[in-house]
């Protein structure tokens, strides 16, 4: 399980450590990060920010559909989901991929907190961890610690306390020999506007209760920021949803969920990840507020033609009645027309008789039928001397 990890987390290292490499700026290279991931993931939330747009615009109609059929769940269900394939919608597209920032945003997290075993990229986690076991060694000939728990096994942010110890000491002949003999490891910087990334925002409230300082009051902003940058994310979201999206139960509970989710992720958590999660936010905002207008106005167009084309169908057709209405009326005139000049020359219009039966035109004498041969009175007399029908001759 731990090498599936290390590949599935290597990806994201690899992509911190090449902006790191380029700006020198731990925080800068969070944010960058953030920005490709949100590019490469952009076509899809494109695709997730239509159907869900949509769906906003059809709410009308399925409040409708529920009101009809409000006590026959089965006949409900059935109709909504003609609604849907009538659309082309997929009402579940876009709740898979509001969810894809959170596995991502788990990732990340193994790669701020051990940073040797992906950061540095050693070539595989085995490889990494001797490395690391070296490496703390170091340490404890320079007789520096890192934290530890009672079981004696390495603190959760052991690997960044090690990277510190090794770059605070990096003049030491131990040490100068060690990043010598391992020139993958990066002595990581993770200072960002005066502030440790590495630091967990919880334990700024205890420096600052003896005084104030700038480091530890940026720690405090950092789940502060991402928790209201999450609302303005869901009002923006709910802004751009026509058909009275913020009125539905979930959204309100949503409202407030994440903005909660965020403060809890900036307060436990590494600052380097909240830095991430402002950044995501940030993104998101911008990109709920470009797309839900692009969208709308797209869907508002495609409705207004769909209307005109509607409209013109009913024009034709208004048009196609009045000209038959006026041939009709034309036509009526004409037989008044011929009506009267008949009557005024006395002349009566002929009156079709009944057309006698075909029994009644092939009646000759007593004979109800005839048609088809010759009559003849002795057809059927029989000559009694000859002994047979004279009709045969």
């Amino acid at each position: 399980m731990a090498t599936i990890g290390y590949w599935i987390c290597y990806p994201f290292a690899a992509l911190v450590r090449l902006f790191y490499s380029v700006t020198g700026s731990y925080g800068v290279s969070l944010i960058l990060f953030t920005l490709v991931i949100k590019l490469v993931l952009l076509p899809f939330q494109m695709k997730s920010k239509k159907s869900m747009v949509r769906m906003n615009r059809m709410s009308g109609r399925m409040q409708e559909l529920k009101k009809r059929y409000a006590n026959n769940q089965a006949k409900m269900n059935e109709e909504v989901q003609k609604l849907y394939a009538e659309e082309g919608v997929n009402p579940m597209s876009g709740c898979l991929w509001s969810f894809l920032p959170l596995p991502i945003l788990m990732a990340l997290y193994y790669v701020i907190r051990e940073p040797v075993a992906y950061f540095m990229n050693f070539g595989s986690r085995a490889a990494a961890i001797t490395v690391l076991d070296s490496a703390k060694e170091v340490v404890k000939g320079l007789g520096l610690t890192w934290t530890t728990m009672k079981s004696g096994a390495d603190g959760a942010y052991a690997q960044i306390e090690i990277i510190k110890a090794l770059a605070s000491n990096a003049d030491k002949a131990p040490v100068k020999e060690f990043f010598a003999a391992n020139p993958n490891w990066v002595n990581v910087n993770y200072q960002f506007l005066g502030i440790d990334l590495s630091a967990l925002p919880s334990a700024a409230i205890k420096t600052l209760s003896t005084g104030f300082a700038w480091a530890a009051a940026g720690l405090l902003l950092i789940p502060i920021l991402s928790a209201v940058l999450q609302i303005l994310v869901m009002k923006i979201t709910m802004s751009t949803q026509a058909g009275g999206a913020g009125e539905n139960p979930s959204s309100k509970m949503m409202m407030w969920t994440m903005p909660l989710f965020s403060l809890w992720i900036g307060f436990t958590l590494p600052a380097a990840l909240g830095v991430y999660w402002i950044a995501q936010s940030a993104f998101t905002a911008i990109q709920e507020l470009l797309l839900g207008k692009f969208y709308n106005g797209k869907l508002e167009a495609e409705e207004e033609e769909h209307q005109r084309q509607v409209e013109d169908r009913r024009r034709v057709r208004q048009e196609e009645a009045r000209r038959l209405q006026e041939e009709q009326r034309q036509l009526s005139v004409k037989q008044q027309a011929k009506a009267q000049k008949r009557a005024k020359s006395g002349i009566q219009a002929p009156v079709k008789g009944k057309r006698p039966s075909t029994t009644e035109a092939g009646r000759v004498g007593d004979r109800p039928y005839a048609r088809g041969r010759a009559y003849a009175d002795t057809h059927y007399d029989y000559d009694n001397e000859a002994g047979r029908e004279t009709g045969d001759e």
